[in-house]
């Protein structure tokens, strides 16, 4: 079972990246995924959802309308598109999904937000 982040990198405020999460060794179309963030010093933080089929996404307050999740079951891979990038979205951001009741998460990609 793997997950591996990348698309991290150093935007300016206002900027825009897209985070891309590829999966093997499970059965990604039956599952759903989900993104989190830890910024520094800080606890994990919620990002976004997707449900197995992409029908159902969710998200919190703090990213709703700038960030999407979307995903492509063909090529196992799950993405997070970030707009309006604001500092405090500064963190490393991880895909995680659940199976047989264990959390599995990848290494994580790292996004920077400074002018």
């Amino acid at each position: 079972v793997q997950l591996v982040e990348s698309g991290g990198g150093l935007v300016q405020p206002g900027g825009s990246l897209r985070l891309s999460c590829a999966a093997s060794g499970f059965r990604f179309s039956a599952s759903s995924i989900t993104w989190v963030r830890q910024a520094p010093g800080k606890g994990l933080e919620w990002v976004s959802n997707i449900s197995n089929d992409g029908d159902v996404t969710a998200y919190p307050d703090s990213v709703k309308g700038r960030f999407t999740t979307s995903r492509d079951n063909a090529k196992n891979t799950v993405y997070l598109q970030m707009n309006s990038l604001k500092t405090e979205d500064t963190a490393r951001y991880y895909c995680a999904t659940t199976i047989d009741g264990v959390i599995v998460r990848g290494q994580g990609t790292q996004v920077t937000v400074s002018s």
